[in-house]
């Protein structure tokens, strides 16, 4: 078994990887020899990170798809095969947040699009891959979640529903592929500092609350949580399936 973070020879997909957690993940890949593929929905911006990557020795293919299309899925794994061959490491990332308010006030637009892209895209996405990896004797998906699917977030209901499932559909994988030699894992961020919680981190009064509750007492940082996605992509984490990895400096122990 292997001791070091080494993913060389290894070909990676990362959604939502055009800036945060995204980003951060597809970085520490590449540094450890991982062949990265970016994908969001804005090619412009994955250019700029796969050109940052490229730069730094690494190795990224950009590729625009939105979670939410099943066909733009199709084709992002199409074209990754095509260049590369394979699908060893799979992080579904890629996530949406359109409504904050109370439950019963979003239209139903706002929740199809968040199952759609939060729970949905996972599957279609896993559907393409997993025969990939199951050819090729396994394979690690990491799956990201929230804390908000384990405890939900006020105002954020339609979205902490979406993260239960992704905890749970992690777990059913798990359980379903591990004769494949395909691990599925999830992380369970807390309070990030990304555009993606800008509402959140931005709002002094929101954020000192958080900070006040939180035994490290400050939110985290994506390299925090793509620290953790490394262990899990490497063989390091050979043993470890079907598990949900908090990372949210302890947040949650006031409310579990």
């Amino acid at each position: 078994m292997s001791t070091s973070y080494d993913l060389s020879g290894k070909v990676a997909i990362v959604t939502g990887a055009s800036r945060g957690i995204g980003q951060s993940i597809a970085e520490h890949f590449a540094q450890v020899g991982a062949k990265v593929v970016l994908a969001s929905r804005k090619q412009e911006a994955l250019d700029e990170v796969a050109a940052s990557i490229n730069a730094n020795g690494g190795e990224a293919l950009a590729i625009a798809a939105h979670t939410g299309k099943k066909e733009t899925l199709a084709a992002l794994v199409e074209k990754t095969v095509a260049t590369w061959g394979k699908v060893d490491i799979l992080v579904n990332n890629a996530a949406t947040n359109p409504h904050f308010g109370p439950l019963f006030d979003a239209e139903d637009s706002m929740w199809q699009k968040t199952i759609e892209v939060n729970i949905m895209g996972n599957v279609w996405l896993c559907q393409q891959v997993v025969p990939i990896m199951r050819d090729n004797g396994g394979g690690s998906i990491i799956n990201v979640a929230s804390i908000a699917g384990i405890s939900p977030g006020q105002m954020q209901g339609i979205y902490s529903m979406t993260k239960a499932a992704v905890i749970s559909l992690t777990q059913t994988m798990a359980m379903e592929l591990g004769n494949d030699g395909i691990r599925v894992n999830a992380i369970a961020p807390g309070l990030i500092q990304t555009r993606f919680a800008r509402a959140l981190w931005e709002n002094e009064t929101l954020a000192k609350q958080v900070n006040e509750r939180t035994p490290l007492g400050r939110i985290g940082q994506p390299e925090e949580i793509a620290a953790l996605a490394l262990w899990l992509a490497s063989d390091l984490s050979s043993f470890a399936t079907g598990a949900t990895y908090v990372v949210d400096g302890g947040l949650t122990l006031g409310s579990l």
